[in-house]
């Protein structure tokens, strides 16, 4: 009755978690909800007010398919004066969120049996969008005693004629790694001697001003401008400007291929909504000093964590330098018993046990790297102090 797409399409585990914390909320228990990456603040009062603004002005109608020329012009002095990229608003595709953006993106690419590479542990979603466009997943392991991060001779060996596309998230989701201009400049001397100069290069940016310590956000078109013709930059306003509802995404890169964006979405959707356009260029034009104001918040809650966490035997976490999530290391967990003697079989398991005790997480599993969790801090300090003594006390009783 359905298609093969849809039947080798499996349910988010990030949404399964979701929805059975959801339900064991319903029923009355207390659950610490760290499965989703949706950040607890509101969205900046001038971006709702822009918003409004545009609905009381009648800007209700249709738009271009890739965008309004306010929103893209908005995009286009955002890059310059962000991350030094000069582009113009033809350049600039506008979508329902960075995944519509993304998927449109493998849409117009790919083919059976072409490659895409992407580090793991990797946004769950990647995996299924590449599927779903007839591509092949080919993950890039990475570990924790390197946080997590891509080393050049991985990449490297990865590289095939089949390679279509290779995918950088940094600040990474799930595991907070974010790569700085350095190691970006050794990721394009790999890409420029490789023998497969046909490939695309997929950036995606939608974390960059979640950085900690410090950190300055570095892009691979900004570091590497000869390698700019085959990278597709993706960004958003939902992380940054707690806009998730808004479904605002975009992404600037090779004229053609971008006109291969645009003309899919005029067959799946038209255009994202003309008021979220005129919010988003509220955003983006707008004030940033809530924005640092809430990196700073997000590293609080992140090195609270990773403080309590030190002293829990046997979890191993490593520091994250972006986005809003910890990865913590529970493979010292798996094949423990539970103390009703249920045994912990794997990290599904493991997520499931810790939901009864009261904390809810997403197996790493889903994100390519069994035996991990991932965690968002994206809630309030009580709730994290209410989850990491529970996971002390839930990880502490297993046998």
């Amino acid at each position: 009755m359905f298609s093969k797409t849809v039947a080798t399409l499996r349910p988010s585990p990030i949404q399964v978690m979701a929805e059975r914390t959801r339900q064991a909320q319903q029923a009355g228990h207390s659950v610490v909800d760290m499965t989703l990456g949706e950040p607890d603040f509101p969205t900046p009062e001038h971006i709702g007010e822009a918003a409004m603004r545009a609905i009381a002005e009648g800007q209700t109608r249709y738009t271009a398919i890739n965008g309004t020329v306010q929103l893209r012009e908005a995009i286009v002095r955002k890059l310059l004066r962000e991350n030094g990229l000069i582009y113009t608003p033809a350049d600039i595709s506008v979508g329902c969120g960075g995944k519509q953006v993304i998927y449109q993106a493998f849409l117009a690419t790919l083919n059976p049996g072409d490659e895409v590479l992407i580090p793991a542990p990797y946004w769950a979603s990647y995996a299924d969008i590449v599927s779903m466009n007839g591509g092949t997943l080919r993950p890039l392991l990475t570990s924790p005693e390197t946080g997590y991060a891509l080393q050049p001779e991985t990449l490297e060996a990865a590289i095939t004629l089949r390679t279509k596309w290779l995918v950088l998230n940094s600040p990474s989701n799930p595991s907070g790694t974010a790569y700085t201009a350095g190691q970006l400049l050794r990721f394009a001397e790999v890409l420029r001697k490789s023998a497969n100069q046909r490939f695309f290069i997929l950036v995606d940016d939608i974390y960059e001003h979640i950085l900690y310590d410090g950190r300055k956000p570095a892009t691979l078109a900004s570091v590497a401008p000869d390698l700019a013709p085959r990278i597709l930059t993706v960004n958003g306003v939902s992380k940054a400007y707690s806009m998730t509802g808004w479904r605002v995404g975009y992404a600037c890169g090779p004229r053609a291929l971008i006109e291969a964006m645009t003309k899919i979405q005029m067959q799946i959707n038209s255009h994202t909504s003309s008021v979220s356009q005129a919010a988003a260029v509220a955003a983006l034009d707008g004030p940033q000093d809530e924005v640092a104001r809430r990196c700073g918040i997000f590293q609080a809650r992140r090195d609270f964590l990773l403080q309590q966490f030190a002293a829990i035997d046997g979890l191993r976490t490593p520091t994250p330098e972006g986005a809003f999530y910890l990865f913590p290391d529970v493979r010292a967990f798996i094949g423990r018993t539970t103390p009703n003697g249920s045994k912990v079989d794997d990290d599904v398991a493991l997520a499931a046990y810790l939901l009864e005790q009261g904390v809810a997480v997403v197996p790493g599993s889903g994100f390519g790297m069994p035996g991990f969790l991932r965690l968002s801090y994206a809630t309030s300090d009580a709730q994290l102090a209410l989850a990491a003594d529970r996971m002390a006390v839930a990880l502490g009783a297993l046998q």
